[in-house]
């Protein structure tokens, strides 16, 4: 792997595990083996790691979700499939990588927000829209206000306002606005679904 992109992923490994502001060049240069020179050279400063790193990550979902959307047998597994992924990528992620990359890095939380509004909001819908024509969720749904509802409050869980690090898991929190969300959508036939991946998942 070429040293830029050893960079960007040991960078991407720790802000994660750490949060953004706590993590120096200083940290990421000596988990890596390198100088600080030798990683300046690739990166002029914190910002621009940041929004590599920031690339990175959202690259790597979104193929992620496009692989999960063909895979999932219905609008629902395909909810639940990404809860898994979810839920293993927070497990051991810091709830303040998004309060730190809002306050300290305007040009990654850009990035982010870009992705946010567009991939994931045209995620959501077709997700939506799916599950209507499958018949798992109401057809009397208001697509634009629920897709809306939808990507803020996968945003929740990362107040660190409302859901207090040391009183909250992140992974945990996640799943449960996830499940109460597409217990909303479901029709009763869909409400089954939703018990059986449930049933399913508590099995495995």
């Amino acid at each position: 792997m070429e040293p830029k992109n050893r960079i960007v992923r040991k960078a991407d490994e720790l802000f994660m595990r750490y949060g953004i502001r706590s993590i120096s060049m200083e940290n990421i240069a000596e988990a890596l083996g390198m100088s600080k020179k030798t990683l300046y050279q690739y990166f002029s400063d914190k910002d621009h790691l940041v929004a590599e790193v920031v690339k990175l990550h959202t690259d790597a979902v979104f193929q992620q979700c496009e692989n999960i959307a063909l895979e999932a047998r219905d609008a629902i597994h395909e909810i639940f499939l990404i809860m898994e992924h979810v839920m293993e990528d927070f497990r051991n992620m810091s709830p303040m990588v998004l309060f730190d990359l809002q306050k300290y890095h305007p040009l990654g939380f850009q990035l982010f927000s870009e992705y946010k509004n567009q991939f994931l909001l045209g995620h959501i819908r077709c997700n939506i829209q799916r599950g209507i024509r499958e018949g798992l969720f109401r057809d009397n749904i208001q697509l634009e206000i629920i897709s809306r509802y939808r990507l803020q409050s996968m945003m929740i869980p990362f107040d660190i306002n409302v859901y207090q690090p040391d009183k909250f898991n992140l992974a945990e929190t996640s799943q449960w606005v996830a499940e109460n969300y597409v217990y909303g959508l479901a029709t009763i036939k869909g409400h089954q679904l939703i018990q059986d991946y449930q049933e399913k998942r508590k099995n495995k």
